[in-house]
């Protein structure tokens, strides 16, 4: 099976979309599959083109079995309209310099279109669909545009929410068949399109289960360990619950666009017990993992159909939950018993969830440290996931919906 792979943002890009769609590619070419990848030259989180892509309009790369064709993009993180539009707009319009390799394209069984951004998806979804009349399947991780109302970017019935709900109904409608990252997503999905496909792909990575349950540290120690930024809000934890005095320690691995007010925070506090590390490489992770006794999962409000990949994360290795959000995510932490959880911006319970777990006698929390690594042998197996992932590519169209 000869597999596309559309998406704005790849390797070596961080963050949880590029790390998910570099391990499905990668895990599919393992398979037997050909699997080639069309997206933008990189340049998240900084919103510039890396310095070894400058000066490129196209280029093509092989990694790991995986062929990756790449296209120039309107590099930016600004918040200016005009600015986010050509960002959104520049690469719809250059993957279509990739229809020219009519030869190639021909001979993909399968195209897989991840959304969002919208734009570029439903740029996708005309070229390879109606133009090729390729079969086409969608990769949804968050709902736009209701995605962007819950974190406050659009207003709910606005020109530009109607536009982007329309592109979301023209992809919905035009998919042969969809992968959402959470329950929630394929729910709200099947009210457009009832009767099509749909497939939970959660954004899992690859842990060796081996693990063995862990030993609570004295003083407890909690990590987050990821994107700093809006949608987290690590920041607002950082200056509303008093490490200090709870006798606790907060690890922050990772960079983005609150790294400098946490360590502006700290440099104020030198004595707060709160120690911002920077971006370590992934490689170095499970190491320094180990090394802490609980993870922080926030999301800053609640956002419909999100389920944070470091839940996925930090599960395999043994590591209890202390969730700030609600929805799904809140669900499958409570109903597992593998952490606890409280509302975005629930201070107060979130200081009082911490305290369990430093109050917490060291066989209780070996008993939940096993549950967390009895729920993913059982639930969060990548390599399961990705063998039910091929038989869906080879014949979806007659599983159930």
């Amino acid at each position: 099976m000869k597999v596309l792979l559309v998406a704005e943002r790849y390797w070596p890009e961080v963050g949880a979309a590029p790390s998910r769609l570099a391990n499905m590619a990668e895990g599919l070419s393992q398979r037997g599959c050909e699997v080639d990848v069309l997206t933008s030259l990189p340049n998240y989180p900084k919103g510039e083109i890396f310095p070894e892509y400058k000066g490129c309009v196209s280029k093509k790369e092989t990694r790991n079995g995986v062929n990756v064709f790449r296209y120039w993009i309107y590099a930016t993180v600004s918040h200016n309209p005009i600015a986010r539009i050509l960002n959104m707009f520049s690469f719809a319009f250059m993957i279509w310099a990739f229809a020219f390799k009519f030869n190639r394209i021909k001979g993909y069984d399968r195209i897989i279109i991840q959304t969002p951004t919208l734009v570029v998806a439903a740029s996708a979804m005309i070229l390879f669909k109606k133009l090729y009349r390729k079969t086409c399947l969608l990769n949804v991780s968050d709902i736009w545009p209701l995605t962007a109302v819950d974190m406050g970017a659009i207003r709910e019935g606005s020109s530009s929410y109607k536009f982007l709900a329309m592109l979301e109904r023209f992809l919905y409608r035009n998919a042969d068949g969809v992968l959402g990252q959470s329950q929630e997503i394929l729910d709200h999905i099947a009210r457009f399109i009832p009767n099509k496909q749909l497939f939970l792909y959660r954004n899992l990575q690859y842990y060796d289960m081996s693990a063995q349950p862990k030993c609570k540290s004295n003083p407890l120690k909690v990590v987050f360990c990821g994107m700093l930024g809006v949608a987290q809000d690590v920041a607002g934890i950082v200056k509303n619950i008093p490490f200090k005095d709870l006798g606790v320690e907060f690890h922050i691995f990772g960079g983005g666009k609150q790294f400098e007010e946490i360590n502006a925070w700290i440099a104020n506090n030198p004595d707060g017990n709160v120690f911002a590390h920077g971006f370590v490489p992934k490689e170095e992770i499970s190491k320094k993992l180990e090394e802490m006794d609980v993870s922080i999962v926030p999301l800053a409000t609640r956002i419909r159909g999100a389920v944070p990949s470091k839940l996925y994360d930090t599960l395999p290795q043994g590591l209890p939950i202390l969730f700030c959000g609600g929805g799904e995510g809140a669900q499958f932490i409570s109903s597992r018993g593998v952490g606890l959880a409280s509302e975005p911006g629930d201070y107060a319970t979130l200081l009082k969830n911490i305290k369990s777990f430093s109050e917490m006698s060291l066989s209780e929390y070996e008993n939940i440290s096993k549950r967390c690594l009895e729920v993913s042998q059982k639930e969060l197996n990548f390599e399961r996931q990705l063998d039910e992932t091929m038989e869906y590519l080879k014949d979806f169209s007659n599983k159930e919906s």
